[in-house]
């Protein structure tokens, strides 16, 4: 029929509505076509495995990613002598081997599936192209999404037929691969051939012209453009320049320029321009080579006020010397014309940080996260002006964002635990605290823990209600591994004590836990500096002191073992009595010789508990 005869015009049809609907960024439409041609040719494209190697020392076969092509129940197209024929070998673009010591040119597969793919004809070349062009519009920049767009590449290049696919698939590759050390070298000859086989005369333009529009070959200037960034990103500055000065892209030529050092240059080949022609984008360069406001106002008139560009640009400039006021006003001009400026959202929201002006900070940070939703430093800030406004609960949302876009931020996870802490958040503040001392080897926050453990003893509220008693065995272990890794803070060992009652509960092994803890933290207290140098800081040891002996009789109560229980008394009194003798020799008064007023009442309880140490210690020993 005239339907099966007319096919090849069919899928070139949808193939060409597909590349025109994708110029005006139509991607629901684009991909309705390149289906549609998809259907006609009655092709079936998916993506598998095989197993595979990929670099020449690789001893096992693993599985690799591959295009897996076949024809529909295998039965061949019709009135195939009505598609383009093929173009010798000899008049396509050379397709470059990946000259490396470790990685293969391709992968090598196990058993050769290559051998299994159908000669494909023109249109089913195109088809599998389109498919792998809305492939990578339809999805992120990600190395998976380049793996999968070198699989589609591999099979279109392993049957060169025709120069307008092998042109596009060859350069989408080295797109692909101009982020990898190994194949860098590549990309760059592989990109200086695409940009000289237009003055190559071998290939004729009927060739050239086959399957032109159904493949949307990249106009020339735009692969000289790309091998002038490769050679920029590679350092070769002299060389990117002459290309970008041919093409007269003037932004690149001024940063070639300034990379090099040479302003003035710069300077004399913006003011040619600008003679030639003024225009709002080389006003903006001119002011950005001499940090001058007025090239940027000249380009705001000259724009008719529609230049986000310059008020962009004058806004960086003014928030460079700290004029916070100034550059809020440009930005905001900038982002009223184009909303979608990353860059100058973020910016915006530090400048309002500057001015404490924490509601133009949110609404700012707000448009950030909007339009990119894994940036874990506007996650942060946003908190922070949440943090500001009071709004705390928000805060606390935020920071769980910013995490889950940066784990690995110390300065992210201390707002966290505070945030947590705040609201009432207690197991997220533990949780927090963890991964703090993942981060940091010596972390430790004492202000936190002491409201995690009052918290905990006296039974508070949660955000949600729930006692916080119910955290006791997580917050334990927490502080034990704390202690395990801050052995010489009194105040920790002290807050360790008190989840375990300070000893005044009927569990023996919390009694004993709690000497241990309090005789750790009182040793910690006569080895700080200075302790013993004025009145107060001795009041606070000595009435340690006193603590530590009341558990310590509780605890040689439940003691079997007298000789278990007479050390620990021993080791109590011989506590108060060095420190009474202390105190008796540090506060006595020289002409009296008795005990300061001010530590008279401690050194008295100190010697009653001696004596009591004493009495227990005696009944101790008779008894046995």
């Amino acid at each position: 029929s005239t339907d099966d005869e007319c096919w090849h015009l069919a899928v070139q049809f949808h193939l060409e509505c597909a590349y025109t609907f994708l110029n005006f960024y139509d991607y629901k439409n684009a991909k309705q076509h390149f289906v549609a041609a998809k259907d006609i040719t009655k092709l079936q494209i998916e993506l598998t495995g095989a197993l595979g190697k990929r670099t020449r020392f690789q001893e096992k076969y693993v599985a690799q990613l591959t295009l897996d092509v076949q024809r529909k129940d295998g039965i061949l197209p019709l009135y195939q002598e009505l598609s383009p024929a093929p173009t010798p070998l000899e008049n396509l673009t050379q397709n470059y081997v990946l000259n490396d010591d470790t990685v293969l040119n391709e992968i090598k597969f196990a058993e050769s599936h290559l051998n299994q793919m159908p000669d494909l004809c023109a249109e089913e070349l195109a088809v599998i192209l389109g498919i792998c062009i809305d492939f990578q519009k339809n999805n992120p920049v990600h190395k998976l999404t380049e793996e999968e767009l070198l699989a589609f590449i591999s099979c279109l290049l392993s049957q060169p037929k025709f120069w307008a696919i092998q042109t596009s698939a060859l350069l989408l590759r080295t797109k692909l691969e101009k982020g990898s050390i190994r194949r860098m070298e590549r990309a760059v000859k592989q990109t200086q051939a695409l940009a000289d086989q237009y003055e190559d005369k071998k290939t004729s333009v009927c060739e050239r012209m086959k399957l032109f529009y159904s493949c949307q070959v990249p106009p020339r200037w735009t692969i000289q453009s790309q091998l002038a960034s490769l050679l920029f990103d590679l350092g070769c500055t002299s060389s990117a320049l002459q290309i970008f000065e041919k093409l007269e892209m003037w932004e690149n030529v001024v940063i070639c320029y300034e990379r090099a050092g040479q302003h003035g240059k710069a300077e004399e080949i913006l003011r040619q321009e600008i003679e030639k022609k003024e225009t709002p984008g080389l006003y903006c360069l001119l002011g950005d080579v001499l940090r001058d406001h007025f090239y940027y106002d000249k380009a705001w008139e000259l724009s008719k006020h529609r230049s986000a560009r310059a008020q962009r640009s004058k806004g960086l400039l003014h928030l460079r010397n700290s004029s916070f006021k100034e550059c809020i006003e440009c930005f905001e001009r900038s982002v009223q014309i184009n909303p979608m400026q990353l860059g100058v959202w973020f910016s915006l929201g530090c400048a309002y940080l500057a001015l404490e002006d924490y509601e133009g900070a949110a609404r700012a940070f707000q448009r950030c996260v909007m339009l990119e939703p894994d940036n874990a430093e506007a996650w942060n800030n946003l908190s922070t002006a949440y943090i500001r406004l009071k709004q705390k609960i928000k805060a606390f949302r935020t920071l769980q964002e910013a995490l889950k876009c940066n784990y690995e931020h110390w300065q992210i996870w201390e707002n966290y635990i505070l945030t947590s802490t705040d609201i009432g958040e207690f197991s997220e503040a533990i949780k927090a605290y963890h991964r703090l001392m993942d981060l940091q080897e010596k972390y430790k926050d004492i202000q936190v823990l002491k409201i995690l453990v009052k918290a905990v003893m006296d039974g508070v509220a949660d955000r949600n209600g729930e006692t916080a008693k119910g955290l006791k065995a997580k917050l334990q272990a927490l502080f034990g591994r704390v202690t395990s890794r801050v052995t010489s803070d009194g105040e920790i060992w002290k807050l360790y004590a008190r989840l375990y009652d300070n000893g005044q509960n009927d569990n023996y092994e919390d009694v004993e836990k709690a000497l241990q803890y309090l005789t750790k933290a009182h040793k910690c207290d006569i080895q700080s500096r200075d302790w013993d140098k004025n009145i107060l800081s001795f009041k606070e040891v000595a009435k340690g002191a006193i603590e530590l002996a009341h558990v310590a009789i509780r605890c040689s109560k439940t003691k079997s073992n007298y000789q278990e229980a007479l050390q620990i008394l021993s080791s109590a009194r011989l506590n108060l009595r060095s420190l009474a003798a202390k105190g008796k020799q540090l506060f006595a008064d020289v002409p009296s010789v008795e005990v300061s007023g001010d530590v008279a009442e401690e050194v008295t309880a100190m010697e009653n508990l001696i004596a009591e140490l004493q009495e227990l210690s005696n009944q101790l020993r008779n008894q046995t």
